[in-house]
């Protein structure tokens, strides 16, 4: 098995889409992420865990799923470096290959001690266009196979149908 653990905040800070979200509202950034970490994991096959620091969100430790990605909030004084490190040690197996998505030099050294792979925020960038790409193509291959319905669906009853394949309730 496969998990990618990503640096939530470091990835929203390099990822051009999500910098410029952020300056507006950083819950729609994080909203953001979390929802192209969900097409990714659904492509990919990859257990996604998001962590975002707690000095944005003061508090206790928070954890949820959210179109199946697990998304963790670190305690206060925990850094998502912290974490990540820790889960990165909790998580490796013989049968589990840990990948980390960071663009923080020191944590990708650190990570690559414990024996996981580091993916820079760019190559994470990269990986995800290129899955919106197979899933565009993919799509629009079945669009074209596929007979029109005969039923209208309004856009509230699509958006259902699009949150049970996304396995969301």
């Amino acid at each position: 098995m496969d998990i990618l653990l990503v640096d939530g905040y470091n990835i929203i800070g390099a990822w051009p889409e999500l910098r410029v979200l952020k300056e507006k509202d950083l819950a729609a950034a994080r909203d953001r992420l979390i929802e192209k970490m969900a097409e990714y994991q659904g492509y990919s096959g990859y257990r996604v865990i998001i962590v975002f620091d707690a000095h944005y969100v003061q508090g206790n430790e928070k954890k949820y799923k959210n179109h199946r990605v697990e998304v963790i909030f670190t305690k206060e004084n925990e850094s998502a470096d912290e974490r990540i490190e820790k889960m990165a040690i909790r998580l490796n197996s013989r049968t589990t290959q840990i990948h980390v998505a960071t663009s923080d030099y020191t944590e990708q050294w650190a990570i690559f001690g414990q024996g996981a792979l580091r993916i820079s925020a760019r190559e994470l960038l990269n990986g995800m266009n290129e899955v919106e790409n197979k899933i565009n193509k993919r799509v629009k291959k079945i669009q074209e196979k596929r007979p029109f319905s005969k039923i209208p669906l309004s856009d509230e009853v699509a958006e259902i149908f699009e949150k049970w394949r996304r396995g969301d309730k």
